[in-house]
């Protein structure tokens, strides 16, 4: 009887380092329910990729995030 090895090919998101553990970021909010069903990162408006799983409301707003959001609600978008 031969033995047989089990190679574990998991795809792996490459998720950014940096303040995300610090500051709520504004993602799109169609990303934000996707995530929360499947578990995947997403990107902030900011570009910091992560999986969300802490409460926004106890961080500061990510500095780089608002003024994004607000050039684009400038504009009307």
């Amino acid at each position: 009887m031969s033995e047989s090895t089990v190679l574990d090919q998991r795809s792996e998101s490459r998720l950014d380092e940096g303040d995300h553990e610090r500051f709520a970021h504004y993602v799109n909010k169609t990303d934000m329910t996707r995530s929360a069903v499947t578990g995947n990162p997403v990107r902030a408006l900011c570009g910091k990729k992560w999986v969300p799983n802490r409460n926004p409301e106890k961080f500061p707003v990510c500095p780089d995030c608002k003024k994004i959001y607000e050039s684009l609600k400038a504009v009307g978008r």
